[in-house]
């Protein structure tokens, strides 16, 4: 990553090498150091910068047409990843602003501390200065230093006083606890020394008259904003000072062929092209000179017509997250469908197919037809962030942009892996969904979710509806239990599973497939799950596990736990996973609708397969 230029070039300059302040693997530019989130270097902090100040010169392009249509960009391109020698990178501006100095206690903007060039220092002790561990952030994105001044000065100021006393800042720590209140403010013009105890209260910056700025220190030459929002307090290293908003999509056919992945860059053109198959010819023949390769125009005429179908089936859908949904339902009937091996090339990114030995053995858990993902390709793209609330299920949240001016491209990773898909029988999930205690269990969790929703929904009059019920609930805790038992049983990292549901009045299904990049589960381990016999034995081991939690019986009698008290029977004992493994931030979660309660076992779905 590279800091910004200290001030405009100008025309004609020749471009200078910025200096390298270390570096962070690219996908932990989609999920922990994205555009907007802050990153220590050593003992400095910066603030990633908009994608409208990278340098990607370099950086391979990504394409994933479905979920580019739906995010209404032409392409994907993945983080820089360069070595020294390389002009790609990512820019990063300073922030917070505000340092203090460990041997004189000097607290005040860097500026005033006179560094010399090139270095972070106090220009007095040539000590190295400490970024502020506080800012203040609203719900709205914008993000500014934490107001020191004011909040030493808060009881010492005349009713309208916004002017500055004139003293100098002092920052120091007792030492008589790791608490807030041994974090000491003071100032040279007198005024008591005060602690930085109750700084995080709700309303503690509001309190003083304390406004939001406005601010979006990411994007260069960005004007301040007005904002109502109240701002609040938060830990520079905290979680909620920026949680990224990503969107995701599989590779599936026909868009997952080898001649579609080619075809990309011509696209646009193709699709203006319409349905004039002449026309199309003579533009492949030419496209063919460029890339060396020979084109389908039957490819191409099944791909127009594969778009078309899909952007009616994303027009049926209703609701804020319709083409969300459309885009599950598509991979949902291609993941029943399958397809062989056989039927595909060596460069093809779907290979799905039933296994072989029968089926039969699964029957007893209302498993149907599994089928083994040997190929899978999954392209994860950094929509937005947000900033104090968290983005739960369907919340309305603030998006913060990711640039200043818009750009036909968004960052994204591709996960190249493997998987296993399940489904269970919607006959008899249905009969089950429709127990009164069963569904008295997922009104429950529904009713929390809800009002989780109504509390953080901006505007009241459109607070999104709660995916929370009896089906949902079921796979999302069932993949939870495989992932718990393939992580002890397999040998994989729980955090290199992750979990895709597919969870609606026509779908009842469940994906779970490799996370990460590496080479925790590429080479058919997982697959290999898959297998009747093997996938029966895990999940009545899954389900036995999942009978008894050490936290039990306060576990399984739980009226409501995790945040907004969105699970019943679920703790970090017995199936949470680690979060970048759940779609869900670990919420809607739910063990006794697998295995029934103590006092009505009937509620579990699974319950006459662990008597029989």
């Amino acid at each position: 990553m590279t800091p910004p230029p200290p001030r405009r070039r100008r025309a004609g300059a020749p471009e200078r090498s910025y200096p390298r302040r270390g570096s962070v693997r690219r996908a932990q530019m989609i999920t922990t150091y994205g555009v907007g989130s802050m990153v220590a270097v050593d003992n400095e902090s910066f603030i990633v910068s908009g994608i409208d100040s990278w340098n990607i010169t370099e950086a391979p392009t990504v394409y994933e047409h479905r979920l580019a249509r739906v995010l209404g960009v032409k392409s994907f391109r993945l983080p820089p990843a360069s070595d020294d020698t390389s002009k790609d990178g990512v820019r990063v501006r300073r922030f917070p602003l505000w340092h203090s100095c460990p041997n004189c206690n000097a607290l005040q903007h860097v500026r005033g501390f006179n560094s010399a060039p090139g270095k972070n220092e106090c220009g007095d002790c040539d000590e190295e200065l400490v970024p502020s561990r506080f800012v203040m952030a609203c719900a709205k994105g914008h993000i500014d230093d934490f107001p020191y001044w004011k909040w030493a000065h808060r009881k010492n100021r005349g009713e309208g006083d916004t002017g500055f006393c004139g003293g100098e800042m002092r920052l120091r720590t007792n030492g008589k606890t790791a608490s807030l209140r041994s974090i000491l403010i003071s100032c040279t013009c007198g005024v008591p020394e005060v602690s930085m105890e109750g700084a995080f209260r709700r309303t503690a910056l509001s309190d003083l008259k304390v406004f939001c700025s406005g601010r979006r220190p990411w994007l260069k030459d960005a004007p301040t904003e007005h904002c109502s929002e109240k701002p609040r307090t938060l830990q520079r290293g905290s979680s909620v000072a920026w949680q990224p908003i990503v969107k995701t999509a599989l590779s599936i056919p026909p868009w997952s062929d080898s001649q579609a992945s080619r075809l990309e860059p011509y696209w646009a053109d193709l699709r203006e092209l319409g349905t004039d198959a002449g026309a199309i010819k003579v533009y492949l023949k030419a496209a063919a000179v460029r890339e060396n390769y020979e084109f389908s125009v039957d490819t191409v005429m099944e791909l127009l017509r594969a778009e078309n179908h899909e952007e009616a089936s994303t027009e049926e859908e209703k609701g804020k997250d319709h083409a969300y949904v459309a885009l599950r339902k598509q991979e949902y009937k291609r993941l029943i469908e399958g397809r062989p091996e056989t039927e595909t090339g060596h460069d093809d990114q779907f290979v799905c197919e039933p296994p072989r030995a029968s089926q039969a053995v699964l029957d007893p858990y209302g498993v149907i037809r599994p089928m083994l993902v040997k190929r899978l390709r999954e392209v994860r793209a950094l929509k937005s962030f947000s900033r104090v609330d968290t983005p739960e299920t369907r919340t309305d949240v603030h998006e913060a942009e990711l640039s200043l001016t818009p750009t036909d491209w968004l960052p994204a990773i591709e996960v190249q892996g493997e998987g296993v898909f399940l489904r269970l029988d919607e006959q008899r999930l249905d009969d089950w969904a429709h127990s009164v205690a069963v569904a008295a269990r997922a009104d429950r969790i529904r009713a929390n979710h809800e009002r989780l929703l109504r509390a953080r929904a901006q505007d009241p009059q459109a607070v999104p509806e709660s995916p929370a019920d009896a089906r949902m609930i079921l796979l999302h805790t069932l993949a939870h239990i495989l992932i718990n038992e393939w992580s002890l049983d397999g040998g994989y990292p729980a955090a290199s599973l992750r979990e895709r549901l597919y969870a609606s009045e026509s779908m009842a299904g469940i994906l779970i497939c490799t996370a990460t990049s590496d080479s925790a589960g590429s080479l058919g381990g997982l697959v290999a799950q898959g297998e009747p016999d093997r996938l029966a034995a895990s999940l009545r081991s899954a389900l036995l596990r999942s009978q008894w939690c050490s936290a039990d019986p306060l576990c399984v009698e739980s009226e409501g736990s995790g945040v907004g008290g969105i699970n019943l029977a679920a703790c970090h004992a017995c199936v949470l996973l680690p979060e970048t493994s759940c779609e869900h931030n670990n919420g809607l979660l739910d063990r006794a609708l697998l295995i029934g309660t103590p006092e009505d076992l009937s509620i579990g779905f699974f319950n006459e397969a662990l008597l029989s």
